[in-house]
């Protein structure tokens, strides 16, 4: 008797149902997780779009799992399995986008840092360069601003001529001047 309940409460749903609540809560998710991505990077017309798709599909799927739970719990199951892929998936995406910016800061000894400066500056990088005093030696820093996307070859391009190398790379939210790569502008 307790496994035919749980059995009937299991089944009740189709389970094409089930699989298109889950992944329109992936889906759903992901949007909402790239657009505050977006917001933050100032992309703000695309995040626009992006919240308009969003909570059309929050109101459709929302009302389909709060208006059959009580008769098929799997539903909202479904709805919080499809949120959690939601997370997960959706910073896998913004991570392959590589939106934005970087601060690339490169602590090196000095003999290095010339070589990494001028090698970096044949691959059109823009390289600012100043001496530094480490704890125990003279040491350069070089700071560059890079496209995310694309910056890991300016790390490995660092660590094959310095393996030593200390890098540091930041977000950039804002920059004026200077020598900036161009990137896809993605309606900023």
């Amino acid at each position: 008797m307790f496994w035919e309940k749980i059995w009937e409460v299991m089944t009740v749903t189709p389970l094409w149902e089930l699989l298109l609540i889950f992944s329109a809560k992936i889906v759903e998710v992901s949007i909402g997780t790239l657009r505050s991505i977006l917001i933050v990077k100032g992309y703000r017309p695309l995040a626009v779009a992006l919240a308009l798709v969003e909570i059309t599909l929050w109101v459709f799927v929302a009302s389909r799992v709060i208006t059959g739970i009580a008769e098929s719990p799997m539903k909202g199951i479904a709805y919080g399995f499809g949120f959690a892929a939601g997370v997960y998936f959706g910073s896998l995406l913004e991570q392959k986008m590589a939106f934005g910016k970087v601060l690339i800061q490169v602590i090196t000894e000095t003999d290095k840092g010339i070589l990494l400066a001028e090698t970096l500056r044949d691959m059109d990088c823009g390289v600012t360069s100043a001496d530094a005093q480490g704890k125990v030696e003279a040491r350069k820093i070089l700071m560059i601003v890079a496209n995310r996307r694309g910056s890991g070859d300016i790390v490995k391009k660092i660590l094959e001529l310095d393996p030593g190398a200390m890098i540091v790379r930041n977000d950039v939210s804002s920059i004026v001047g200077g020598h900036i790569p161009s990137g896809k502008s993605l309606l900023k």
